[in-house]
């Protein structure tokens, strides 16, 4: 068997698919915070072009790829679905341990298979600018990328811990022609508020989502772009598992799991989306979401409305939560650090179709060494919890003596993560799993309707 299975680019996905349809039960609307009713799709029109605000409320099971948006993704797409089959002798599983290689996309993850759709509508629409924040630097780096395809201009807030630890993302994103800076930042009140607070506040994903939406609701020629989260940008991400379902077939392999890390969702709900209706129909078939003990959303959090920024900017979500005002701590997952979960990704796993496991920061990094000396590939931090939870089910099948098929989403190279690397090597990192009493804390403000 082949190593590497490979799609021509005429096999390319021509549509996306939408969970919607197939979901157990009905999504909960977005709320308007001072109302506790369903948020009117056009408030979103100051901040989103319409093509995006009606694909997020869309309940058509599949929408047309764009032909300006697939000659973008032509560019790395169709990505190989990889065999393991050294990572499989170095464990001596009997599994089949196969993955999908989202790394080698110019930004070197999955993010541009939604920033190239997202640039293009915003286009079409007339915006001039996009304004976003970022993590660990991939989701800046893809916006970056898409905007310089479209001749759009970009400003990314970066999460200031990342910023500091991850400094050739923003050498990066300048390169492709987008303008990066620190967040918490001067250049919005959301970010001053935050600095008169907390002059050395290493940041979060909720601040830096606060300063980009007030960025792009300040501004005509700009509208503000999410990298996870919403339902548009998981349903972009869906030609992930399209593609998989295809060369698992050309492998003659169905996965008995499949497993992503999840910070926002959209990795993860990209490969395993397309998996939901076939689980439905009766394919015996587990679907695992992996975070960071250090964030852990869905293991630990409530299933609440919650809104998804920290100033309190954005609609209120129904999903799982750690509240809007948690900071968590600086663990080099960047891109796992958010405090919600995808709406459409928490109600799958509340009604117990998809899992959440969650792992220490040293154990990931112990099994992206593994899959490095093995497969050869340096994995991004985010990448390496898939990974642990891939080995951890790989030793389960050995000790069960099982031949299970196994599936996993490659999110993203390591290459910008070096500094993390060294600091493991030199024994500085260190697991940590948020404290019971600091995520009491911070559920204690939870929106509630007044």
């Amino acid at each position: 068997m082949d190593n590497r299975i490979l799609l021509s680019e005429r096999e390319l996905p021509k549509s996306w698919y939408n969970v919607v349809p197939d979901l157990p039960k009905p999504l909960e609307p977005p709320l308007n915070p001072a109302t506790w009713q369903p948020a009117d799709p056009s408030l979103l029109a100051a901040i989103f072009p319409m093509a995006l605000i009606e694909q997020e409320v869309s309940a058509a099971r599949t929408i047309p790829i764009p032909e300006p948006v697939l000659d973008i993704l032509r560019l790395w797409r169709p990505t190989p679905l990889v065999r393991a089959f050294r990572l499989e002798q170095a464990l001596g599983t009997p599994a089949k341990i196969f993955y999908k290689n989202e790394s080698v996309s110019p930004a070197g993850s999955h993010k541009p298979n939604t920033s190239a759709a997202q640039a293009y509508y915003n286009r079409q629409a007339g915006i001039k600018r996009l304004a976003t924040e970022t993590g660990a630097g991939q989701w800046g780096s893809a916006l970056a990328l898409a905007c310089n395809f479209f001749g759009l201009e970009c400003m990314v807030y970066m999460v200031r811990v990342s910023y500091e630890q991850k400094p050739h993302r923003r050498t990066m994103m300048e390169a492709w022609g987008a303008k990066c800076i620190p967040s918490p930042s001067d250049q919005t009140n959301a970010g001053r508020k935050v600095l008169e607070e907390d002059p050395s506040s290493p940041g979060s994903l909720g601040i830096a989502i606060s300063e980009a939406v007030e960025d792009a609701a300040g501004r005509q020629d700009t509208n503000y772009s999410l990298g996870s989260v919403l339902n548009y940008v998981l349903l972009h991400q869906t030609v992930i598992g399209q593609e998989a379902i295809e060369q698992l077939k050309r492998a003659g392999a169905f996965p008995d799991v499949v497993i992503g890390c999840c910070g926002g969702g959209s990795n993860f709900a990209g490969m395993a989306f397309p998996f939901v209706p076939l689980k439905a129909a009766g394919k015996d078939i587990r679907l695992i979401g992996v975070e960071p003990e250090a964030c852990p959303t869905m293991t630990k959090g409530l299933y609440a409305y919650d809104f998804g920024d920290k100033s309190g900017m954005t609609p209120l979500l129904k999903m799982d939560t750690l509240g809007h005002d948690f900071i968590p701590p600086g663990i080099h997952a960047g891109g796992l650090r958010y405090h919600g979960m995808a709406p459409l990704v928490s109600l799958l796993h509340r009604e117990g179709v998809i899992e959440a496991v969650s792992y220490p920061q040293l154990k990931c990094f112990e099994a992206a060494i593994t899959f490095a000396c093995s497969e050869g590939l340096i994995i991004a931090p985010e990448t390496s919890h898939a990974v642990a939870c891939v080995i951890d089910e790989a030793r389960k099948a050995k000790e069960e003596g099982k031949e299970k098929t196994i599936l996993f989403n490659l999110s993203g190279h390591g290459h910008f993560d070096m500094a993390a690397y060294d600091k493991y090597f030199a024994g500085e990192l260190e697991n940590y799993s948020y404290p019971e009493e600091k995520i009491h804390a911070a559920l204690q403000h939870l929106p509630v309707m007044k």
